[in-house]
């Protein structure tokens, strides 16, 4: 079964991420929706200027290293039961 897809998220005037999977987008840690949480220390208004090349790549690798958790969640949870 395929995830939703949760339409384009913009990371400045020139760089949109489109089609990342609502489990990516919504997954929370600590309580915070990551991606989000994530965007929102840099919103042009708060920095005084637009997301960076580096920080729209940064943004990127997140988007995949939480897809690739999501994807393990399963066998991440047996090794774990298995190992206490």
């Amino acid at each position: 079964m395929r995830a939703k897809l949760c339409g384009v998220i913009h990371l400045n005037a020139t760089t949109r991420w489109k089609d990342v999977p609502e489990p990516v987008w919504n997954y929370t840690l600590g309580g915070y929706q990551v991606l989000k949480k994530w965007l929102s220390y840099r919103e042009s208004a708060l920095l005084g200027r637009p997301l960076t090349s580096d920080e729209a790549q940064h943004f990127t690798h997140h988007v995949r290293r939480i897809a690739s958790i999501l994807a393990l969640h399963e066998k991440l949870d047996a090794h774990y039961g298995a190992s206490v």
